[in-house]
């Protein structure tokens, strides 16, 4: 008996896990506008503290659910990027690039790369303005 709670305890705490889930590209649908994701390269995704997840289209579609978020609190910020489709990184850590010759799902142009010096690699070649996750949710607000 005391085994079958412990297995139900270990059970219990790991289904709250607030670890980042693999995306669904062309079957998943976004929190926010309700698409299809099918853009491997501007996904994104919120974990909550209770493990909760929610999954976006793209980086602005994020950042304006983060926004009506009311009762849970975020974990984690992840984001696609430009260099690995599909993989998803920290959006915290992230430089962004707003170019619009980098077409986005939603329109914003908004691009994420693991560090600042590939992202201005890109944006020599692409143009535009870079960010980091506190600077583009502030350009985000306004």
């Amino acid at each position: 008996m005391k085994n079958v709670f412990t297995l139900l305890i270990v059970f219990a705490l790991s289904s709250c896990s607030n670890e980042k889930k693999p995306i669904a590209y062309g079957d998943d649908a976004c929190d926010f506008c309700r698409m299809n994701i099918v853009d491997k390269i501007h996904g994104a995704e919120i974990v909550t503290q209770k493990g909760k997840i929610y999954k976006f289209d793209a980086v602005e579609c994020m950042i304006n659910f983060k926004d009506d978020m009311t009762k849970e609190k975020v974990d984690m910020f992840y984001t696609n990027h430009y260099l690995k489709p599909e993989e998803l990184i920290r959006a915290e850590q992230a430089t962004f690039l707003i170019s619009e010759n980098i077409p986005s799902p939603m329109g914003e142009f908004i691009t994420a790369f693991p560090s600042k010096a590939e992202a201005e690699k890109v944006q020599a070649d692409k143009d535009g303005k870079l960010y980091t996750w506190e600077e583009l949710l502030k350009q985000q607000a306004n």
